[in-house]
């Protein structure tokens, strides 16, 4: 399968004019079988002013684009996040899109960042784990913070998960944090990490961007640069069965 990373510049600009750039880009990449986004693209993670304002439903103006666009390319999207509103609640809401439109799964980000950041403050964090079946295997979905919490991915594994995808708006200066827990995840793990991290300015801070693609080993297979750029590669999923038969880590938890 081919994975491509469109790792975007975050620009203060709005929301309109940032997805009709999108759809344009998305139109010019490598042909591929998985296109990632990365984590509230539309608005830029830092604008907390703009959360609320430019929060919509799941069938809102943002996704019914890419859906068409998925059916266009004939490819898999996971559309990194949006602000999804449903009632009075605002979530960070990722979306893998198939080839026929349809949303295959929706995960709502659990773990909120606080940090000098006004996330966990204006939203509602989700509550379940997702996994999802893919024609490659099975995917388990995540958002930037929760690369910190090993036990989400663990809980994916045992729930089949081969590969992970993960939406991102991770700043500087946390380079090598980044760069280790992609790492760590996909090694401790056994399974494929596909990231897709925001390059750019947004509200005077700097993303760290180096979206990256790692191997069940642990290895960097592909990986991007601080700016705007595309990350594509050919990898085989299903490699993933043989090196757990292989190398049988997994096995060997204890779990009491």
């Amino acid at each position: 399968m081919r994975v491509t990373s469109v790792q975007l510049e975050i620009k203060d600009q709005e929301k309109e004019k940032t997805l009709e750039y999108v759809l344009k880009i998305l139109s010019q990449i490598p042909t591929s079988d998985l296109i990632l986004l990365p984590e509230l693209w539309p608005c830029g993670y830092l604008s907390f002013d703009r959360y609320r304002d430019e929060s919509e439903p799941i069938d809102g103006p943002t996704v019914k684009a890419l859906k068409r666009k998925a059916i266009e390319l004939e490819s898999h999207i996971f559309m990194g996040s949006i602000v999804e509103k449903d009632r009075h609640n605002l979530f960070n809401t990722t979306l893998l899109l198939n080839p026929q439109g349809q949303i295959i799964a929706r995960y709502r980000k659990i773990h909120l960042f606080g940090y000098q950041s006004q996330e966990s403050e204006i939203l509602s964090r989700g509550e379940d784990l997702v996994v999802v079946d893919t024609p490659w295997g099975i995917a388990g979905i995540s958002t930037c913070y929760d690369l910190r919490f090993p036990e989400l991915y663990r809980r994916m594994v045992d729930q089949g998960a081969q590969f992970f995808l993960v939406a991102a708006a991770w700043p500087y200066p946390r380079l090598e944090a980044w760069i280790l827990l992609n790492r760590v995840r996909a090694l401790e793990n056994v399974a494929y990490l596909f990231s897709c991290n925001c390059g750019g300015l947004n509200r005077g801070r700097q993303y760290v961007g180096h979206s990256m693609f790692i191997d069940p080993w642990g290895t960097i297979i592909a990986g991007g640069g601080d700016g705007e750029c595309i990350v594509s590669a050919e990898v085989d999923v299903g490699s993933v069965d043989s090196v757990r038969n292989d190398f049988r880590v997994l096995d060997d938890r204890v779990l009491d």
